[in-house]
């Protein structure tokens, strides 16, 4: 290769390198700024406003009920309604609840930010109730509070009121009936004593009274 030639190459390599890539060369060294451009562009889903009032708190402790959940939990906002699942023969509590927030945002922070949260050695779980599955009954009652029945005085009641000729006889009956068995009993366990008669187990049968016409 003579200098004519050498001189020759070296021009086209300085024309190449000072000329611009064509189309298609160099994508290997484009920068990202577009693409990351456009992924910023691209608009995220936005989340469903949370439109739940209501949530549900479980393995609540023992101590904590209505007036110390109202207490507590107005610190995120206002509480419209608490209401404690309790049994109803004794009014202990079922160790979880409702409670009702005037608005729906502080019920979404209240159940993002408390569930899980540890509290009398009991973790809260705290979990939003979607309108449509609140119960129509759920607060029914709410505001009178819990009022225990009286199953005693229901019993009492049913006891001391007057009977009729028929449910006294039937009250009779059942009682010959238990002293029967009980007899049958004590003798089959070999036992020699003879249980006394019960008095008043046999009723005279109503007279009737015949008056003389005049």
């Amino acid at each position: 290769m003579g200098l004519r030639d050498k001189k020759r190459n070296q021009r086209r390599v300085l024309s190449r390198r000072s000329a611009g890539p064509k189309t298609g060369e160099g994508k290997d060294f484009l920068p990202l700024e577009g693409k990351e451009q456009r992924v910023r562009e691209k608009k995220q889903p936005e989340e469903p406003e949370s439109t739940a009032s209501v949530l549900y708190i479980g393995h609540i402790p023992h101590g904590f009920y209505e007036d110390q959940m109202q207490g507590f939990f107005q610190q995120f906002g206002a509480v419209k309604r608490v209401r404690v699942a309790r049994n109803r023969k004794t009014g202990k509590s079922k160790h979880y609840g409702f409670i009702e927030f005037e608005n729906p945002e502080v019920a979404k922070i209240v159940a993002d930010e408390m569930n899980n949260y540890l509290l009398f050695e009991h973790t809260l779980q705290i979990a939003p109730v979607p309108p449509e599955k609140v119960h129509a009954k759920l607060w029914k009652g709410v505001r009178k509070g819990f009022i225990p029945v009286d199953r005693v005085a229901i019993e009492r009641k049913r006891l001391s009121k007057d009977k009729t000729v028929e449910e006294h006889k039937k009250m009779l009956e059942e009682i010959v009936k238990r002293d029967e068995k009980r007899r049958k009993r004590i003798k089959a366990a070999g036992i020699d004593y003879e249980c006394p008669a019960l008095i008043g187990s046999v009723q005279p049968s109503a007279k009737k009274i015949k008056f003389d016409e005049d």
